[in-house]
């Protein structure tokens, strides 16, 4: 069962309160733990709460502080978006929702309001975060003031388009429907949409439209003169008492509210009279226009009635006042125990909740997404803190990569080179590097030891003890050592160096696995909704038949260490049993041995790269296959294919590639491309800070 739920709306006022009570309700006696979270909430005045946030803590004594439950705020979300900082946006919402994650049993995740200027970008932001988080979505929508038309295409347009980006859609609330309409909505619903998701249709509910006094007082910026203790009541209609008082009493409604000058004594008196005679409906309020408050004589007798109606004074004049009161969006707040009440009822009443909680508990997540994927590698490395040594010191892309690890504390660092170079080079970059430990083999108290131990394991190959203090002073040889004597955990290099200076000192003397035969490599391949992994795009040119099995084994289990499922794609030019020649034979012996080693995993080959990722193609050519279409770990016939696509789909698409990471050491050393960036440092050293975890 998924641990989370998401209800997102199409715009405002769409009455997703009412979808949020009901299913906290419906959750809490079903689980222990109900965490509650927003990623983004509407500016709130300084010394005030977010009114959703305040509303489903203290109603349902949620152990949840305030700060806890939401993430950014609405000026926040429209000032980093202006400034081009979507993926920033995203880490503060996956990081806030990870700390309750670890938390609770379950969270229920309220989407955006489209209260504010923000509102253009909120549904694309929401389609977003909910397919960063993973999690299944409730669409809610409101029927008021749109034809039929209009509003059974706008949900299921939303519908289609969260599904097209990979989210599964539970249920969608049809809400604020006239009576008469439902069955006609929820058919023509039902009809579009044809068992994409369930569809459910709520009436529209006065009470729950109408403001409370407190909502009056607020819009009107209203002075309350009496019962102050009483603005929680609930209105009904209102009409202005303009007539005279026999008339108007044959006016007055259930919870009406009385709009009327505030010189009009007969009709204040006459209407508090009413509240409390048996033969009139109570009122919920008087509101009294022009800024006009009554005589001091007038003013003394009410303050005798004993009376739970609020009498209150606005400065506006009785027209503006009605027309701002039929204009409140009125909201459920904490004391809106009224409301709360319908909220719950009308949920349990037109939505199934047993049948949306069955659909929870079948629903698999289709993936990690690439921010989802990232932030979880920085966590993984938080917890265990590993020490990892980067040769190339000197180079500009490494210095700014070990500052920005250093200042998130994520590893500690270890430079290699001169000290007073790699300095200059911090100080004219402008990265603080004070926290970093710097090192120069030559200088080193390690030297002689290093060189003495590297003469001892490669004397039988030669090596003299000139020969292996020559090669201690190579920083990669070095840096290797010192992973090698577990001064560090781990080894990146290859910004300036090429792979075969980086990986063999590894493979002279940290040397593989017991039971592994060949050192491969993987890329993490981020696309827009998966992460995938690739490999050997970067070690082997032209394995064979039992290396390429190998390779998908030891690729299976870095992606499995990784948290990627993994579904083995052995791929070649044809798919299946059709093709003939050496080179899909080989990679058919390969996938049989697999199955032979391995017969746990899931995996197919000889399969196409289309057939192996693209759902359609891969039902067509191997319609009872458990891997085409779905596959997460491609394993390539040789070198020339696998670095050719991993780089034809990095710049065709966009993908961040992480990697190569190297597998199969029996420590974690990794080589970068010479045209790295400072973000593909960062992620290598977070990385091979994992697998020092797990060696």
């Amino acid at each position: 069962m998924t641990k989370a739920l998401y209800i997102a709306t199409l715009e405002a006022h769409s009455g997703k309160s009412l979808v949020v009570l009901g299913l906290m309700q419906m959750l809490l006696g079903k689980m222990p733990k109900v965490g509650y979270f927003r990623p983004v909430i509407d500016d709130v005045k300084e010394g005030q709460l977010d009114n959703h946030i305040e509303t489903v803590i203290s109603h349902f004594g949620l152990d949840i502080e305030p700060n806890e439950a939401y993430a950014l705020t609405q000026s926040q979300v429209v000032d980093w978006y202006n400034d081009d900082r979507q993926s920033d946006i995203q880490d503060m919402v996956i990081s806030k929702y990870k700390v309750l994650e670890e938390r609770f049993d379950f969270i229920l995740v309220e989407g955006s309001d489209f209260s504010s200027d923000g509102s253009i970008i909120e549904f694309d932001l929401n389609i977003d975060i909910a397919k960063n988080l993973g999690i299944p979505v409730i669409l809610v929508d409101n029927a008021k003031g749109k034809t039929l038309e209009e509003f059974c295409g706008n949900l299921a347009t939303a519908v289609n388009t969260y599904i097209q980006k990979g989210i599964d859609v539970l249920g969608i609330v049809a809400n604020k429907i006239r009576s008469e309409n439902r069955t006609i909505i929820s058919n023509q619903l039902e009809s579009e949409l044809k068992d994409k998701t369930l569809v459910y249709t709520v009436p529209r509910v006065n009470g729950l439209s109408h403001p409370t006094l407190n909502e009056v007082v607020e819009a009107l910026n209203g002075k309350v003169l009496f019962g102050e203790e009483n603005l929680n009541n609930q209105t009904g209609s209102f009409g202005v008492g303009a007539m005279q008082l026999h008339n108007y009493l044959t006016h007055l409604r259930a919870n009406s509210l009385v709009v009327t000058p505030g010189d009009r004594s007969d009709i204040i008196l006459g209407a508090l009279q009413a509240n409390q005679s048996e033969n009139y409906p109570a009122i919920s309020g008087i509101v009294l226009t022009g800024g006009i408050v009554p005589e001091p004589t007038i003013l003394k007798l009410l303050e005798g009635f004993q009376s739970d109606v609020p009498i209150i004074s606005v400065s506006q004049g009785t027209f503006e006042t009605t027309n701002k009161i039929g204009n409140i969006k009125s909201k459920i707040y904490a004391k809106s125990k009224q409301k709360i009440a319908t909220s719950i009822t009308l949920f349990n009443t037109y939505i199934d909740a047993e049948k949306l909680l069955d659909r929870l508990e079948t629903f698999e997540s289709k993936g990690t997404t690439p921010r989802m994927f990232q932030y979880n590698l920085v966590q993984r490395a938080r917890k265990e803190k590993k020490h990892i040594v980067l040769p190339e010191g000197e180079d500009p892309r490494i210095l700014a990569a070990a500052a920005e690890l250093s200042t998130l504390d994520i590893v500690d660092i270890t430079l290699l080179g001169q000290r007073i170079v790699i300095e200059k080079k911090a100080m004219e970059l402008g990265v603080n590097i004070s926290g970093i430990a710097i090192l120069n083999p030559t200088d080193a108290s390690q030297f002689e030891l290093y060189a003495t131990t590297f003469y001892e394991l490669r004397k039988h190959k030669g090596v003299n003890m000139d020969m292996a203090r020559d090669m201690m002073q190579d920083v990669s040889y070095f840096g290797t050592m010192m992973v090698y004597q577990g001064d560090a955990d781990g080894m990146v290099s290859g910004a300036v160096h090429t792979t075969q200076h980086t990986i063999r000192p590894a493979l002279q003397f940290v040397k593989t696995k017991p039971d592994v035969a060949v050192v491969s490599s993987v890329f993490f391949m981020c696309l827009e909704d998966r992460v995938s992994v690739f490999g050997d795009c970067a070690i082997n040119p032209n394995p064979t038949a039992e290396q390429l099995a190998e390779i998908a084994i030891s690729s299976a289990a870095s992606a499995a260490a990784f948290g990627i499922v993994p579904k083995i794609a052995m791929l070649s030019y044809s798919s299946g049993s059709s093709g003939k020649g050496e080179d899909v034979d080989k990679v058919r012996k390969a996938t049989a041995l697999v199955k032979e080693r391995r017969p746990d995993l899931a995996i197919e080959g000889p399969i196409q790269y289309d057939a192996a990722v693209d759902p359609l193609v891969g039902k067509s050519k191997l319609p009872d296959s458990k891997v085409a279409g779905q596959a997460s770990v491609l394993i390539f016939p040789d070198l020339n294919t696998g670095n050719n696509t991993y780089k034809a789909v990095q710049r065709e698409t966009g993908a961040l590639a992480i990697g190569p990471m190297l597998q199969g050491l029996n420590k974690p050393v990794n080589d970068l491309s010479r045209g790295c960036t400072v973000e593909d440092i960062f992620n290598t050293v977070i990385v091979t800070a994992i697998q020092a975890q797990e060696s």
